[in-house]
């Protein structure tokens, strides 16, 4: 095997990783790797003296090659343990490639020392779940059944705790780690700050029975630290004892007097409230709890919050909940998806699950102070409260989660302002994607209202502001939305369709369509399908703040239509929104994935790959949310509307959260995907315009260039000779028909069928019968009976069809009786005293017009002649269409397989693909021919003879690939193997040799060719498209990379403003709370906290990225020229070329005849 080379300046990527790795235990790869040892296995076959084959294998220890070192695995999860190092060794050899250092290419091939090292023996723990049922099943149920009892501790008869070990043990907590046993005193005393862990009693029964603290005597005191105790709260307790002994003494002189028991007096007696309620998140827990009722006290609500206590009321609170419950329900809300009903429920089944005791029903204050909950930890995070009247002061959207990576006018763009003022090549830098999208899963139901159920932050995150944007929607109303010239969109079409019973049919959202977060004001609801006046306000809302922006992309799946009258509707609105759409350029866009369901001009004006200055974005973000924030569309849809925005405003701030500290990993993996295509695709478009004449190149991109500027220009993506694809030209020979009138077709009717109608049946026959003699060409020898079944049942099904067929073709052309009748008898003749043998289906003459045209003395009807020359135009032109589509696929499959597969099996998998797209060239190459041969009989007739400028005849030599000097590979761009003892000067010359004499491009991938053979019009619109694709494909990659530098040093720049905003706050509100130092410790403390996390994310990103630029600068300088290459010596094991023509394959002797006969005749 040889290999060609490049020298080229290495990349060396170091990954490191907290997986189990053979090395050092460090994770890291050292620069130059330690030696080890790799067993390897040698097999030599041989043949003995008779004739037998002799397989031996031996094994052997080798020190494993430095270069095939394989770096420890790379943890997704674990972004910041990525490190780059780049080294430039000019002298190094790497394998030839698009891009020099590009994935396993950058370790040399060595057959002594394989990339896979030898597979270890299987061990036992590598099935885990086997050897548990094995060995473990039954003895983890006895160690659980074990744990029902006292388990170890059953010996254990006396208190862990006391002094004295003599009081008997008999409670436990199902909390602590410590499965001990106490006393009631001490299991008290040891949960003084554990007041809500579950404890047990051993009972006289033998088994443990649920208990509480509060019973067991524990009390929860607030307002005077861990063991004081409030004198107000001890002349409670003994005047509520006072008045309990005095009850009972008057209910016992009641019971004498009555004769009665004294219990229901003692029951009438009223008692002091003591039934306080905590949420927490192992339970719904009855406490004792005693407020502080000293002359300085808080009031009882704040009492709670200094415990970490949050109230369900601030007036007389009865029920709160822990600060950990309202964590734990906030994240699981939003990770999981989990609605503060269902939530609930698993807490009062935690409390309770046997049905015999059900806690108190506390769902609706725990769903008030989660709501609460929600609100306070927004505010907090967005500084709201280190602001003199932070919350009253609130603007619109100024507590949304806002995206780092997009440019942040005074926060990560230059604060002398030089963006504002760069060439338009350079705008798109500093340019805002956005994406709009409606989802109609995101629906409320028509319950509540805003006065019931007002939000807590109203416009201060994603939704607008209600008032605003209802006031907005009621002006414009009564708008006219124009119907759909593109496909029947129902956005666009069915604006008003109803959503019953719902206040709200869905939300539109407007997102950063790079980064995939939400805008803040850029969420709204909507109230009758997708109305243009709702995404409107939504999109130029969005855009508060932002009135420097030069630059806006904005996609949506509409904008074909959404973007016609969008300025007329803009001057309708009021004056705040009309400003945001002055004095900016705007392009206007449709997501990639839903471009192919419109119309073809959409998909060449509204394409982001051909579009300038948009990299890669694709504009699909919105829909990659939906998938995230569908899954709370459940609970959603019953809330008001308050508690609802304010739920989802909630869920796109962590939505927007989790993007912000997943950057450093989502840009890391965006430039290690960008740079390597960049550089092959600018060298896919460096050596396509080598191969091209100078000035072509020069006049196609000044076309492109002109077109980038002004779509009027001509669109050098579209062919300006659009060939008529056969279901038109059908649809137009029956418009003829109609149009000629019934009266004027009596000739050209049977019955139902019309003469068109009938030849396009046949033709479809004829393509039947090739197939069928291909496919039979390609059974095998040993074929099986079901293969061979198959084949025979589809000759006699095709049989019978064209038999029909003959009885039709004849009632319109009676001569083909007698031409049938003539050729039975021919046949029977040559068989002479033999019976005539039955002739193959695929041999069956269809005697279409252009059949009758080839016999001597045989009139064709001319309008037979006409329909039949206009469907072979058409299966010409869709043959030959086809023919250059998969020679390009098999061109993309020869460089796959030369590029990445290795080995044995992945060569024959390669070649096997290959070998299927070859038969499948050979039948399309079939079907042109005998669209061409039927063409050059019926073109006499009609005297039409335009139709030889592009379909000629095509030869076997004809059907090959482009060629090399126009859209060459640069791994196989020389087109000559080193041959077995050839010095690299031979190989040199013949080289030249064959350059020179390389033949020029085969006419299917020319176009109008004039009558002299040896020249050219110009080269065929199929190139030009070709090159404007590479060259799109070449920009859109330069310009990710571009995209991407920027987007990385505006994370780090807007961190960097972040922590030094948080640290100006810390010190903001001092003067106004000066007398309050505890407060002020508070604000100090979290706002420092928050700005060191900014600087440890933009440590932890820069660490990421520090070798970076050298990674783009290098990907940048290895495609300014075209690398030369070096043959390494050796035969190659591959000696086929995708270059050469594609050979016809073998037949046998009948299927031969009948496709001579039917296809070359």
């Amino acid at each position: 095997m040889s290999m060609k080379r490049r020298k080229v300046g290495s990349f060396q990527a170091t990954v490191a990783s907290d997986s189990d790795s053979d090395g050092d235990g460090n994770g890291v790869h050292d620069e130059l790797p330690r030696a080890r040892e790799e067993g390897l296995f040698h097999r030599s076959i041989r043949t003995d003296a008779h004739g037998h084959t002799v397989v031996s294998t031996s094994s052997l220890n080798v020190a494993a090659s430095p270069s095939k070192r394989r770096p420890p695995e790379r943890d997704l999860l674990v972004s910041d343990d990525v490190d780059f190092s780049v080294s430039m060794d000019v002298d190094s050899d790497v394998p030839a490639s698009a891009f020099p250092f590009s994935g396993e290419e950058s370790f040399a091939f060595d057959e002594g020392h394989p990339l896979d090292p030898p597979r270890r023996k299987q061990r036992e723990s590598d099935h885990p779940m086997a050897q548990w049922l094995r060995d473990r099943r039954a003895r983890f149920l006895d160690e659980l059944l074990r744990l029902e009892g006292r388990a170890h501790k059953r010996q254990q008869t006396r208190c862990a705790a006391c002094p004295a070990n003599m009081t008997e043990a008999i409670f436990r907590c199902k909390d602590c780690f410590t499965d001990a046993l106490f006393c009631k005193s001490c299991i008290v005393a040891e949960h003084k700050d554990n007041p809500f862990h579950r404890v047990e009693v051993w009972n006289d029964r033998s088994f443990f029975e649920t208990t509480t603290l509060k019973s067991l005597g524990l009390r929860i005191q607030l307002g005077h630290g861990r063991n004081g105790i409030c004198p107000g709260t001890l002349l409670k307790r003994t005047l509520a004892a006072a008045a309990e002994e005095e009850a009972r003494k008057v209910a016992e002189e009641t019971a004498q007097d009555d004769g009665e028991e004294g219990e229901d007096g003692l029951q009438a007696t009223k008692r002091p409230r003591d039934d306080f309620c905590v949420v927490d998140s192992n339970g719904v827990h009855e406490v004792g709890l005693d407020f502080c009722s000293c002359p300085s006290a808080q009031d009882h609500d704040i009492q709670l919050f200094h415990a970490r206590l949050y109230p369900a009321t601030t007036t007389n609170p009865a029920t709160a909940a822990t600060f950990r419950v309202l964590r734990d329900f906030q994240l699981l809300s939003l990770e999981a998806k989990c609605s503060a009903h269902h939530y609930y429920n698993k807490l009062a089944r935690q409390t309770n699950n046997t049905g015999v005791f059900q806690p108190r029903t506390r769902y609706h204050e725990f769903r008030r102070m989660a709501h609460q909950w929600g609100n306070l930890q927004m505010l907090k995070r967005a500084g709201r409260g280190h602001v003199d009247d932070g919350i009253a002061e609130t603007r619109s959207g100024e507590c949304a989660v806002l995206c780092p990576a997009c440019p942040q006018p005074g926060k990560n763009l230059p604060l002398n302002g030089s963006w504002r003022n760069v060439p338009r090549e350079q705008r798109f830098i500093y340019a805002l994607f956005l994406a709009l999208d409606a989802n109609f899963r995101m629906k409320r139901k028509d319950v509540s209202s805003e006065a019931d159920d007002p939000s807590l932050g109203d416009g201060w995150a994603f939704f607008s502001k209600v008032e605003e944007y209802m006031r907005h929607l009621d002006a414009h109303w009564t708008l006219e939305q124009e119907k759909s010239t593109c496909v029947a969109h129902d956005a666009v079409d069915e604006p008003n369709r109803e959503a019953f019973g719902t206040a709200a049919s869905g939300i539109g959202t407007v997102d950063c369509a790079r980064h995939n977060m939400k805008r803040p004001n850029g969420v709204g609801d909507l109230q009758k399908g997708e109305r243009y006046i709702n995404m409107d306000y939504l999109l130029w809302k969005s855009l508060e703040y932002y009135d420097d922006i030069l630059q806006l992309f904005i996609s949506y799946d509409i904008v074909c239509q959404w973007h016609k009258n969008v300025w007329i509707r803009l001057a309708q609105y009021n004056p705040e929104l009309r400003q945001r759409g002055v004095r900016r350029f705007y392009t206007w866009l449709i997501p990639k994935f839903h471009l192919p369901a419109h119309i073809e001009d959409c998909n060449v004006l509204f394409s982001f790959n051909l579009t300038p200055f948009v990299g890669q974005t694709d504009g699909e973000a919105p829909e990659r949310g939906w998938a995230h924030i569908n899954g709370i569309a459940t609970s959603t849809k019953e809330m008001g509307p308050g508690a609802r925005r304010d739920a989802l405003d909630n869920a796109f701030n962590d939505w927007n959260h989790k993007k912000v500290i997943g950057l450093g990993k989502s840009l890391l993996e965006k430039i290690q995907r960008a740079v390597p295509n960049m550089a092959s695709h600018r060298l896919a478009l460096l050596e396509a315009e080598q191969g091209l004449a100078e000035e072509v190149v020069t006049q196609w991109t000044a076309e492109m260039e002109a077109w980038e500027l002004d779509a009027s220009q001509p669109n050098p993506f579209k062919l300006t000779e659009k060939h008529e694809g056969m279901a038109a030209i059908r649809l137009r020979l029956a418009s003829q028909v109609a149009a000629e009138g019934v009266e004027n077709d009596v000739d050209d009717v049977r019955g139902d069928i019309h003469a068109h109608e009938m030849i396009h049946m046949g033709m479809q026959l004829e393509g039947q019968q090739r197939q069928l003699a291909s496919d039979a060409g390609l059974l095998k020898t040993h074929a099986t009976d079901r293969q061979k079944t198959g084949l025979v049942e589809r000759s006699n099904k095709l049989g019978r069809k064209i038999s029909e067929w003959l009885k039709i073709r004849e009632s319109f052309t009676p001569v083909v009786s007698s031409l049938r009748a003539a050729d039975d008898a021919a046949r029977a003749s040559m068989a002479r005293l033999q019976p005539a043998p039955p002739l193959p289906v695929p041999s069956i003459k269809l005697w279409l017009p252009s059949a009758l045209a080839a016999q001597p003395q045989t009139t064709v009807k001319r309008t037979h002649a006409y329909y039949e020359f206009e469907l072979r135009v058409g299966q010409a032109h869709a043959a030959l269409e086809g023919l250059r589509q998969q020679l390009l696929v098999r061109t993309a499959k020869w460089h796959y397989k030369d590029e990445f597969q290795r080995g044995v099996a992945a060569n024959t998998r390669g070649k096997a693909a290959i070998a299927n797209v070859d038969e499948q060239i050979r039948r399309i190459a079939a079907e042109y021919r005998v669209a061409h041969q039927a063409l050059v009989r019926l073109g006499p007739i009609l005297n039409e003879t335009d139709w030889k400028r592009q379909l000629r005849v095509l030869m076997p030599d004809d059907v090959r690939p482009r060629p090399r000097a126009t859209f060459s590979d640069p791994q196989r761009k020389s087109g000559y193997k080193r041959k077995r003892g050839q010095t690299r000067e031979q190989v040199a010359d013949e080289r030249r040799r064959k350059q020179a004499e390389d033949r020029p491009a085969s006419w299917i991938w020319l176009s109008q060719l004039s009558e002299n053979e040896e020249q050219q019009d110009g080269m065929t619109e199929a190139l030009r498209i070709e090159w404007a694709k590479t060259r799109a494909r070449a920009m859109r990659w330069t310009e990710e990379v571009d995209l991407l530098e920027e987007e990385m040093r505006r994370v780090l720049e807007f961190q960097k403003w972040k922590a030094e905003w948080w640290a100006a706050l810390a010190d903001q509100r001092q003067t106004v709370v000066a007398s309050d130092s505890i407060l002020n410790e508070g604000l100090t403390a979290y706002a420092r906290r928050q700005s060191q996390i900014q600087l440890d994310l933009r440590a932890r990103f820069q660490g990421n990225w520090r070798d970076i630029p050298a990674y783009i600068q290098m990907g940048r300088d290895s495609v300014t020229t075209i690398p030369e290459e070096e043959e390494d010596g050796g035969e190659d094991e591959d000696e086929e070329d995708e270059d050469a023509p594609i050979p016809d394959a073998p037949r046998d002797e009948y299927l031969a005849a009948s496709l001579v006969e039917e296809s070359l005749a």
